[in-house]
Formats: C-alpha cells, structure tokens, sequence
C-alpha cells in the first residue's frame, strides 16, 4: 500500500514547526525519523493532511551534559548514544540503544521520535521513565518542562499537545557507586521485546542499596515502574533468593496482554524474570 496524500512541509526553525502545528492541529504530525510513522502511513495505520518534516532543524539534535544532566535533542539519532562520550555520563542510554531494532533503524531513528511515539515496548520511553527523565516542549505559547512520568497515558498516547513539539530531553546523571542493565527477552534480535525492564541501583560503603529504579516494557500499554519492588529493594543487600522475590513482586499488580506472540501469563512469568536477572546485573556492575 501507499500513504493517503498529505501536504508535505520542510521547516528550517522551531518557531516553523511550531507554527504549522498550531495551524493545522491534529491534522498535522511531525516527520522525526520516520522509523514508526512512515510504516503507519504506508499501511494507512494512520493518516495525516499535514507532514511537518523535522530532519532540517539543525538545533533540534546534539547531546550535551550540563547541570548534572545529559540533555539530548529530539532529533539525536538513536545510534549516537552508543557513541558519544557525553551519552555515556547515563549508561542506561548506550545500553539500551543496542536493543532498538537493527543497526539500520538506530542511524535513522530519532531520541525524541521513540519517546513521543510511546510504544510500550520502546528502550528509550522505559529509560526516560526509570531515570526520572525531564522533557522540553515548545509551542506557540512558550515552552513548558514535563516529567516523563506523567508523559504517557497509553498505547501511542501521550500528554503532549498536537500543537506542541518535543524539542529535548534532560536525562539525569547519577552519581556514587551504581550500576545499571537493560534486559529483555524478544522471539529474535531487533522484535519487539515480549518483556523487559531498565533498571538502576546505588549503593552505599557497605553494599546497600540506597536509591533503585526499576521501570518495565512491554507489559502492559505503556511503560511503568515498579514501584514496590523499588521499594522492598532499597535499604538492603539483597540475595539471589530475595532478587527473585522481588523480580515477582514487580509483577504483583500487572495485567500483561495476551496477542498472537504471547500470553499474558508467559510474560508474567518472563518480566519476573528479566527484572531478576537486571537486578542482578546491576548490583554487579555497581560493585566493580
């Protein structure tokens, strides 16, 4: 199949962008990398009277640390953080960026695309989540800050305004002895994960973990954080016993969905693994 006709816009400036989709509201939708939103066109998933093309505003790409943050430009190429020095300062991105799809995808595929695509098997949404990740917005009205736990309310929804634009994203740097992993179980390299988690951990002098984060993918319609395993995690030095109670603790009250690749219970059982098996990374790492 081929996309239904739209009118095709090629601005220069966020302040175009922003314009346009103020003009034309939802019948307009921005062109990041085109990675999820060409293929919905194309199998007419989706239709659009307007396509705002972001690829020439220069000012929307770059990673930069500052202010114990690494912010990253919506336009950033998902396979720059694999990459870049300054990306490293959050180890959860290079550690995720493997995970998207195939090498393909990441030279094209954009940091603010998969956020504000909001698929609930994305790397990228599950890491702004887990890291308390800090969003810029602009629009005709000014620029607003919004916090990526209140940015997704479902399957490809998000907060976001159709006339506003994702222009960066601020991702914490943690400081002290942490370690960090990504882990997921897909039916082949570059699918969609069937279930998977990012997580963090910080320790004290004596082993400790003072300061956890655990957020899951593709275990519901959005990505989201388990909050009581964080909770039952953070003061101890847990065992391997203790990771697995706290693995099936972060899937006490999830209701995975079932499809044609797998069962709602089968995930289940594979989140409990996998955030069992990140924990454990993630405590080793924060021990080397």
């Amino acid at each position: 199949m081929k996309p239904a006709a739209f009118e095709y816009h090629a601005p220069e400036t966020i302040d175009d962008v922003v314009g346009l989709l103020a003009e034309h509201g939802d019948e307009a939708k921005p062109l990041a990398g085109g990675q999820s939103l060409v293929p919905m066109l194309a199998l007419r998933l989706a239709r659009f009277e307007h396509v705002i093309d972001l690829n020439g505003v220069p000012v929307l790409a770059g990673i930069e640390r500052r202010n114990g943050t690494v912010a990253v430009g919506a336009m950033t190429r998902q396979a720059e953080l694999e990459r870049s020095d300054d990306a490293a300062a959050v180890p959860l991105l290079g550690l995720a960026a493997p995970l998207i799809g195939h090498f393909q995808i990441r030279n094209r595929g954009t940091v603010g695309g998969s956020i504000a695509h909001a698929d609930p098997a994305g790397e990228l949404p599950t890491v702004a989540l887990a890291l308390d990740a800090e969003l810029d917005v602009a629009s005709t009205a000014g620029t607003r800050t919004v916090a990526a736990s209140e940015l997704f309310l479902g399957t490809w929804e998000t907060t976001l305004a159709p006339e506003e634009l994702l222009t960066r994203v601020r991702f914490p740097v943690w400081r002290g002895r942490c370690g960090f992993a990504v882990d997921e179980v897909a039916r082949r390299y570059g699918d969609f994960a069937l279930a998977g988690v990012a997580c963090g951990v910080e320790l004290d002098a004596h082993g400790t973990v003072v300061r956890a984060a655990i957020a899951l993918l593709g275990l519901g319609s959005m990505p989201s954080r388990a909050g009581a395993a964080e909770a039952a995690i953070v003061g101890h030095a847990p065992s391997a016993d203790e990771l697995s109670e706290i693995g099936r603790l972060a899937m006490a009250d999830l209701e995975p969905p079932t499809d044609i690749h797998a069962s709602g219970e089968y995930r289940r059982a594979v989140g409990a693994h996998v955030v069992t098996r990140g924990l454990g990374t993630a405590l080793e790492r924060a021990t080397r």
